[in-house]
Parts: C-alpha cells; sequence; structure tokens
C-alpha cells in the first residue's frame, strides 16, 4: 500500500475513499487519548505558509495525516482481529518529522503495538512508548 502525506483520496493508491476516511477518523480518534498521555503538537517543520496555511489550528491538523500516520492506521483497520499482536511495518522514502517520531512513539504504547519504521535515515522500532534511536535520529 502506497500513502502520502495529505491523505487526499485521489492520492492513496489502492484505497477508496470510505477507506481512506475510516483511517482519517481513526487517526483523529486517537488523538484524545495521545493528549491525555502528554502529546503536544510540534509545528515547527510545518511549512505550509506558501500554500495559503498560516494558523497553528490548520498546521496542528495537517500533521495528523502525516504519510507515516495514514499507513500505521491503516494497518490497525486492516488488522481484523482487535487483538492482533503482529508489529506494523512502515516504509518511508524522506526522514520523518520530530512530531511524527513522537506521535509514533505514543501509537506504540496507546495500541500496544511494535512497530517499526524504516524512514530515509533509518530504522526506528517503537515499542511501550519508546524508539530504538533513543530519539537520537
Amino acid at each position: 500500500h502506497m500513502f502520502t502525506s495529505g491523505g487526499r483520496d485521489e492520492q492513496q493508491e489502492g484505497h477508496d475513499g470510505r477507506t481512506m476516511e475510516r483511517v482519517r477518523s481513526l487517526l483523529l480518534e486517537l488523538l484524545e487519548p495521545m493528549k491525555q498521555a502528554g502529546y503536544v503538537p510540534d509545528t515547527r517543520e510545518v511549512y505550509l505558509e506558501q500554500q495559503g496555511v498560516t494558523s497553528e489550528e490548520e498546521k496542528q491538523r495537517s500533521l495528523c495525516f502525516h504519510s507515516e500516520r495514514l499507513a500505521i492506521a491503516y494497518g490497525l483497520i486492516a488488522a481484523k482481529d482487535p487483538d492482533d499482536s503482529r508489529p506494523l511495518r512502515v516504509v518511508n522514502s524522506h526522514r520523518m518529522c520530530s512530531d511524527c517520531h513522537s506521535t509514533i512513539k505514543l501509537l506504540s504504547d496507546i495500541t500496544e503495538r511494535r512497530i517499526f519504521v524504516r524512514d530515509g535515515s533509518r530504522f526506528h522500532h517503537f515499542e511501550k512508548g519508546a524508539c530504538s534511536c533513543g530519539d537520537h535520529w
């Protein structure tokens, strides 16, 4: 499966609009437990001013739909059995942003899943709220 940041249906190869709606909905649902666990969106790396996105709220919303998160949410939905404990595996062609790194640490804890992400710089193994890189990536 292939995902691109933003989550627009026409960009998501092999996924219909209904599936992408479920993916986006799950990501938004996960925000509440993430905030309860201490998540604060880090918009320092969001450069959307040239696209007319200037408010902090718009920047925070754009973070929700980065490709790594879309892939993880899809993996959670695609697992038919809610007790499925197989790790989620994501390959990303570029270095993930700091907010995605923090988010995936939280998601690994909240969802009780191991998440492996290979980004443009290194291999990350997220488990129980921690990353194998020790936050030095």
